[in-house]
């Protein structure tokens, strides 16, 4: 049997792994972002001597806000799929695009799609025209779960019908 010296000893070996690790990961993130700021820092002033500061400011600051946009759509990016040829490039390009990629994922994680609906819901309940797009899409889905008709017409079968008026608003002449 153990001991409660033996768990408040093991008990205060994890809690001093996981401060270590904590401390560790804050000293790190600091150095890294005071090495980033350094290194901001020396391009400005190497670069003062022919621009100005001004100007060795905003080359910078460009330099920095692209590859700040190039990180972020390196990451929104899909990923290319490992069986394509370079036949199929292109069919499988439209297939991977953004919106697919996020209707498979509320496909394969439909109550976390439900929990983002209701929070964006109680964000956005002040908006009316999002409210009856909200309203609209769920009334066919349930008349379609209703019905048991199946998911022939892919998935922009969910959308509205040209034809039809969203409620609340007006039909335009």
């Amino acid at each position: 049997m153990l001991d409660s010296a033996q768990v408040k000893g093991a008990l205060r070996k994890a809690a001093a792994a996981i401060i270590g690790f904590g401390l560790a990961m804050v000293l790190l993130t600091a150095l890294l972002l005071t090495g980033f700021y350094l290194l901001v820092q020396a391009a400005v002033l190497s670069l003062t001597p022919w621009l100005g500061e001004a100007g060795a400011m905003g080359l910078i600051g460009a330099v920095c806000v692209l590859l700040l946009a190039l990180f972020f759509q390196r990451l929104t990016r899909p990923k290319p799929s490992k069986t394509s040829h370079k036949s199929d490039k292109t069919a499988d390009d439209k297939s991977a695009s953004g919106i697919n990629v996020l209707r498979d994922l509320i496909r394969e994680n439909p109550w976390e799609a439900v929990l983002m609906a209701f929070a964006v819901g109680v964000a956005e309940h002040g908006d009316p025209r999002l409210r009856s797009l909200l309203l609209q899409g769920g009334t066919i889905l349930m008349r379609r779960a209703e019905s048991g008709e199946p998911d022939e017409d892919g998935p922009d079968s969910a959308s509205a019908p040209e034809d039809q008026v969203p409620p609340g608003e007006e039909p335009a002449p």
